[in-house]
């Protein structure tokens, strides 16, 4: 990829920079601007070399919320003069986004001169806007998707050991790949969230009423093997209460939301010998009241000494929360582009620019 400062002659150009602001609105307000401020320093670099900006962002899955909010948000946060930087509409309200329309991307390109994806958690989509837009003009990586594919990349292209993995959340047909990979790669896996509810119940635990995924996907075969850890307790939902027990403990009727003090003691203890975390996506359904060990580990992650790679949506969002971003090596922007990024070594939107 050609970074932008690559780029020869700004001077009066009209830039379109693909950034990733999909951020969450609460109550009409951006509740957290990570991504944003990961865009700025991009931003900033093609401003101060002269060249006139449209940011390309969507907002949502169908198009429809109005991009007001985060406008409002990137002005306040950036310092820029409004007259500086435009916004094209939220793009995936036209259909030729979505549908990866050469006609679309055509007229959108008429709009600018130089391209530059800086949106690296979108860049594993094949729209329009992340594929079709730098075949049609010259085009660059911003620091920010710079800084994704160098740091990400570590985890896969002779990673430092003792190296550990951590892997939570659900949606276990995205995370099989991973797990398999990193088996190989990592010194120790350890899974969590509700990944963690599959394991235990190929194993023969009872798990109760906790989400699992009906598909078969061959847990067996990795259930031997010695670098795979799983939760030794959790905690559940039972009869109302918040209980921790042993996984042998678990009941019919219980809700497994977390893992459990000594799982998380476990982990301390793996933590503190690795030189590499790499981890993605949350140990518990924090949203039911499972994030508690979720944030431990994280307080354990940042004050040791390993090198330390977060990725996931879920997981940025909770350290966004607890104002954790600089105590981590690297925190990736990207929730599904980390997870393709990781299993595959690129992605479309990275493969559209070279």
């Amino acid at each position: 990829m050609r970074g932008i400062e690559q780029i020869e002659d700004l001077k009066g150009k009209t830039v379109i920079v693909r950034v990733d602001f999909n951020v969450p609105i609460k109550n009409g307000a951006v509740s957290d601007d990570f991504r944003i401020r990961a865009a700025l320093p991009t931003i900033n670099f093609l401003l101060e070399k002269g060249a006139k900006l449209l940011l390309v962002t969507h907002l949502g899955k169908d198009g429809r919320d109005r991009l007001d909010p985060v406008i409002k948000c990137f002005f306040a946060i950036s310092k820029i003069a409004e007259n500086r930087v435009t916004f094209f509409e939220n793009i995936r309200k036209f259909p030729g986004e979505i549908n990866n329309d050469p006609t679309f991307a055509k007229e959108l390109s008429t709009k600018g001169d130089i391209y530059v994806n800086d949106a690296f958690s979108v860049s594993h989509r094949e729209h329009a806007s992340v594929v079709l837009l730098p075949k049609l003009l010259p085009s660059y990586a911003g620091f920010q998707l710079t800084k994704e594919v160098e740091n990400l990349s570590r985890a896969f292209k002779s990673p430092e050991h003792p190296f550990l993995f951590i892997l939570g959340g659900a949606k276990f047909s995205t995370k099989m790949p991973l797990i398999e990979k990193y088996l190989k790669l990592a010194d120790h896996v350890f899974v969590g969230g509700a990944l963690a509810n599959d394991f235990l119940k190929a194993k023969g635990c009872e798990v109760g009423k906790s989400l699992v995924d009906a598909t078969n996907y061959g847990i067996e075969t990795i259930l031997e093997n010695k670098k795979l850890i799983l939760p030794v307790d959790v905690l559940v939902q039972s009869e109302g209460l918040l209980i921790n027990k042993k996984v042998e403990e678990v009941g019919k009727d219980d809700v497994i939301l977390d893992i459990g003090n000594r799982s998380v003691e476990n982990l301390a203890l793996l933590i503190g010998k690795s030189k590499l975390v790499l981890w993605n996506g949350p140990l518990g359904k924090y949203e039911d009241g499972g994030d508690k060990s979720t944030q431990k580990v994280l307080e354990l992650v940042a004050k040791s000494k390993a090198e330390s790679i977060i990725g996931g949506g879920d997981t940025v969002s909770l350290i966004s929360e607890m104002k954790m971003e600089e105590r981590f090596s690297f925190v990736s922007t990207g929730g599904g582009a980390t997870l393709d990024f990781l299993a595959n070594g690129t992605l479309p939107g990275i493969k559209a620019l070279e």
